[in-house]
């Protein structure tokens, strides 16, 4: 429960989770835990167009009240599937997969596809192993100062907009 709610209330059908039609660029987490950043890449998913998001079994609940309240409402048009990551990742082996990792390439130089998955892991653990064995190909933000990590939600906003950018050259 929030120790200061809002003052409105709002009541929503939860819908089935659909089918994820494997189309263009699609976010899947690894294992994400915080509800803040789970609400926050939703709302990214929604801001850069991403109708589509891929969670592994293991991440935080999607309904969660925290969630709810850091997605400011993106949450009812970013449809979701959890899923074994690494089954799901195997039932596309047509499909790029390309995970946000520290020594990756440099997303400024980085080719996006058309289409594939961009994998983005748990806040202090990263993309796990499994997942790691499956990547095609592996990007990082890169550092131009002393921090040692950047924020979930926050490199999951940057990746969106050098993607973004990249593909509307």
């Amino acid at each position: 429960a929030l120790a200061t709610p809002n003052t409105c209330l709002a009541v929503f059908k939860i819908p089935k989770e659909k089918k994820i039609l494997a189309s263009g660029l699609i976010v899947a987490l690894d294992d994400v835990r915080d509800p803040g950043n789970l609400g926050t890449i939703i709302r990214i998913c929604d801001w850069y167009g991403f109708k589509q998001l891929v969670l592994s079994n293991d991440c935080t609940e999607f309904y969660n009240p925290k969630v709810i309240i850091s997605s400011m409402g993106s949450f009812s048009r970013v449809e979701f599937k959890y899923v074994d990551l690494v089954d799901f990742l195997k039932a596309h082996p047509t499909y790029k997969k390309i995970g946000a990792v520290l020594n990756g390439e440099n997303i400024h130089q980085y080719q996006f596809p058309e289409s594939g998955f961009i994998i983005v892991g748990n806040e202090s653990l990263g993309i796990r192993e499994e997942i790691l064995a499956l990547l095609d190909e592996r990007i990082t933000i890169p550092s131009f100062g002393n921090a040692e990590s950047l924020n979930v939600g926050i490199s999951t906003a940057v990746i969106a907009d050098n993607l973004k950018r990249f593909l509307s050259r």
